[in-house]
């Protein structure tokens, strides 16, 4: 029988929110004097791995790595805790959708999200990265952090029109402990850059990449290298075939695809050397083409799309 549990630490689970590999997300409840209450999501990492100390050593990492971001489009880490023989990690709760939701719909209603909305969010995105690349320790040294798994799943947008990143469970420090092995790729398959697949050293311009898939998703309504299984994926993003976006969607106007393009580019030579310079030129043709998109605006957009009252 399935173990039950309704208390982590001092949060009451409500609801299940989804399951990975390693860990398993809940929506809670911490409760506090005076009537104090607020709203958390819990990651606990599962059960049949608990006794698995590399499996532990990375769920801390995670924290504490994550712990040290504080960005209005990170989802902010509260709490690293035990429960009797397992880990868990209290974080902000986000009441939304994660952009993997926003490409179902746009799928099943064959109506992207509009070109101003996509530039907002993948906007809010850049800025995050561009902290967490350029974080650095109390003593200034560079943390050196990349995500290796921006994808759908890990961009969350509420219904008031926030951005978050979240799960840097898959993130690189040079302070980590933790070491991915020789040949063991990880991270979501279909948004890892093509120098990712090959298993060669990456930089902070594969989470670039990644935000680019995302972003031709986004403006699209259609997955970019996803294949009918894993090796077609593999083939298909160590090959690089990006076809142009305005062949999909007549509406995205020129400027914008070259944009994309940039970031999509298979040489990380010419890509965006960085999120923020990704950030500047999407806020700069925002600027130039009047696209007044604000928070407010993608939160009535997610409030009218999935039906939130």
């Amino acid at each position: 029988m399935a173990e039950t549990v309704t208390k982590i630490g001092p949060y009451t689970l409500l609801t299940r929110i989804s399951q990975g590999g390693m860990a398993e997300v809940y929506k809670a409840k911490q409760h506090g004097v005076e009537g104090f209450e607020r709203t958390v999501a819990i990651k606990r990492i599962l059960p049949h791995i608990a006794r698995d100390p590399n499996f532990i050593a990375m769920f801390q990492a995670e924290a504490k790595l994550a712990v040290q971001l504080q960005h209005g489009n990170i989802a902010q880490i509260y709490k690293l805790g035990r429960h009797g023989d397992t880990f868990y990690i209290a974080l902000e709760y986000v009441d939304g959708r994660d952009v993997g939701a926003i490409l179902d719909h746009a799928q099943r209603s064959n109506n992207p999200a509009p070109a101003a909305l996509a530039c907002y969010i993948l906007a809010r995105v850049c800025d995050g990265l561009d902290y967490a690349h350029n974080k650095t320790d109390p003593r200034g040294n560079p943390l050196n952090i990349i995500h290796r798994d921006i994808s759908p799943p890990n961009i969350l947008v509420s219904y008031e029109g926030e951005v978050k990143i979240i799960d840097f469970g898959l993130a690189k420090a040079a302070s980590s402990t933790i070491q991915t092995q020789a040949g063991v790729i990880k991270g979501k398959l279909a948004y890892m850059s093509p120098e990712q697949v090959r298993g060669a050293q990456i930089d902070h311009r594969s989470d670039v990449f990644a935000a680019g898939v995302v972003f031709f998703e986004i403006l699209t309504g259609k997955r970019l290298f996803r294949g009918n299984s894993d090796l077609e994926t593999f083939e298909k993003v160590r090959n690089c075939h990006v076809p142009r976006p305005s062949t999909i969607n007549p509406r995205i106007p020129r400027r914008l695809e070259q944009i994309l393009l940039t970031a999509l580019a298979r040489d990380p030579d010419r890509r965006f050397q960085s999120a923020g310079a990704l950030h500047d030129r999407l806020k700069e043709f925002m600027f130039t083409n009047r696209m007044a998109a604000r928070g407010e605006h993608l939160g009535r957009w997610m409030r009218d799309t999935f039906q939130k009252n």
